[in-house]
């Protein structure tokens, strides 16, 4: 008895990891930002995620313009050289730039508003904006790899450890 219900615990429990943060859960569309700047999707609720390219901070609300990216089983973007297209997510409040940086990875969720197009160097470029409901900002991973001494017996020399030394 106790077997079937410890089992169901540690499914649920590995199903709820591969879902996401409880603010990225949901159905939504599965239009891609490149499908939405040529005008498809509007209305639909979507999650988008990528690299943030800038951080735009107005009157009453931030938008961030994202270099969209496909997203994982976690709704994290993926580390690729893939894209799905940029676009704009905007929400209500001030994010402050210095924190949501050009680089770091977000997810949002919203719905798909409208078209802009703005440049992107010289080039005029069709963002679809989302006005986002869920602005999820993903946490810095740290690789400190670094050189130390290891082995006893045979294999002295230098390696890398994935351990932090303060």
């Amino acid at each position: 008895m106790i077997r079937p219900i410890a089992l169901t615990a540690v499914l649920l429990s590995l199903a709820a990891c591969a879902a996401g943060p409880g603010p990225l859960r949901g159905t939504f569309s599965a239009i891609t930002p490149r499908a939405a700047s040529e005008g498809q999707g509007a209305g639909e609720t979507v999650r988008w995620g990528g690299i943030i390219a800038a951080t735009e901070p107005l009157s009453d609300s931030t938008c961030f313009q994202v270099v969209g990216k496909p997203l994982g089983r976690s709704a994290r973007p993926t580390d690729d050289d893939q894209t799905d297209g940029r676009f704009l997510a905007c929400r209500e409040g001030f994010y402050d730039p210095r924190i949501f940086a050009e680089g770091r990875e977000i997810t949002v969720v919203g719905r798909i508003d409208k078209v802009e197009t703005r440049k992107v160097g010289e080039y005029d470029y069709a963002h679809p904006r989302v006005a986002a409901d869920v602005i999820y900002l993903w946490p810095v991973e740290r690789n400190d790899y670094r050189a130390v001494p290891y082995g006893f017996g045979y294999g002295f020399g230098y390696g890398y450890s994935r351990y932090r030394y303060y």
